[in-house]
């Protein structure tokens, strides 16, 4: 089914509540008042083709935006708040990690299998950064970026652009990673398709995943791969204890994206949110979702990076919970497939 988003949707309570949040999202981030003063500060050191993100004096994540063999920006080596690494090592270390993927999966991504033919995720196109739309800035407890990238295929072709801003928040949960991406083109149509690799993708460091212990739950309390494998869910957690704490991930897709996410949940360790998968991981009918020359596509993520007791399983729960008072929204959905 083809989705055609030229037209704007009528307005409702749903639309004026996002309207809202979404202004007092703008207010709170220039303001720099989501915390006291005295919150650990989002600190930015720009280096060549990447940016180290700090949380107080602790690394908290290095946003890759040019590298020879990944053709495409990336955060790799993204930690808890108390500076415990929670992706995977990238590259991945001989004896210590999983092999498997080391170029697909190297930390915390945004990548499509399939737009309009081209393959970002396999790294079969290219996914280039053009610009910072807005530098790093950094204030206590609050810190973002924006960056414009654009997509061509094997044969340099473009295939569209993308605004895409990230926003570092710092909470007493821990430190939430929001995804704001913009796509268009002003040269013709294109096409999202329907793939299992589609969309926001996390990749879990080794002492983490499942096959060693850790733990994959869902909103609706389905568990592991077995259980939340190709389900749509408000969010799903991949988690794990190191010593005696426990340290997680949660993918929180915006609740007023088009769809409702699958996710592409393994327990070998990669998390993904797919809201394009339909036929991929139900066999329903196939999703085409079309964007017009001119138009805008907006697909927003949230990501929440933490570290709890080792008995302690509430966290993505409440974490969704601050994350929909975050955004000023809600699960109301009048259409969830």
């Amino acid at each position: 089914m083809a989705m055609n988003f030229l037209k704007s949707p009528k307005p409702n309570h749903r639309t004026g509540r996002l309207l809202i949040g979404a202004a007092f999202l703008h207010l709170i981030l220039q303001q720099g008042a989501l915390l006291a003063d005295d919150a650990p500060p989002v600190t930015f050191s720009s280096k060549p083709g990447h940016v180290e993100i700090l949380v107080g004096d602790r690394p908290f994540a290095i946003y890759v935006y040019q590298d020879e063999k990944i053709p495409r920006p990336y955060f790799c080596s993204v930690r808890a708040p108390d500076g415990t690494q929670v992706t995977r090592n990238h590259p991945p270390v001989k004896g210590t990690d999983l092999l498997d993927h080391a170029t697909m999966h190297p930390g915390i991504w945004l990548a499509f299998g399939d737009i309009s033919g081209a393959d970002f995720w396999r790294n079969k196109a290219r996914v280039a950064h053009e610009r910072f739309v807005e530098e790093p800035v950094g204030k206590p407890g609050v810190g973002s970026f924006a960056v414009q990238n654009v997509y061509s295929a094997a044969d340099d072709m473009v295939v569209c652009r993308e605004i895409r801003r990230y926003t570092i928040l710092v909470r007493p949960i821990g430190c939430f990673l929001l995804h704001d991406s913009e796509f268009y083109s002003d040269e013709g149509d294109f096409v999202f398709g329907d793939q299992e690799e589609m969309g926001l993708g996390v990749r879990m460091a080794t002492p983490l995943i499942v096959k060693k212990g850790g733990r994959i739950a869902n909103s609706d309390g389905l568990i592991n791969e077995k259980g939340a494998w190709g389900r749509q869910a408000a969010w799903c957690d991949y988690s794990g204890v190191i010593g005696k704490r426990r340290y997680g991930i949660t993918s929180m897709p915006y609740p007023e994206n088009f769809r409702d996410s699958w996710f592409h949940a393994r327990d070998y360790g990669l998390l993904a949110a797919n809201p394009f998968g339909r036929n991929a991981f139900t066999r329903g009918g196939k999703s085409a979702v079309v964007v017009k020359k001119g138009e805008r596509f907006k697909l927003r993520f949230g990501l929440l990076i933490y570290s709890t007791t080792s008995d302690n399983t509430t966290i993505p729960t409440l974490g969704y919970q601050e994350y929909l008072r975050l955004i000023g929204a809600d699960r109301e959905r009048s259409d969830p497939n």
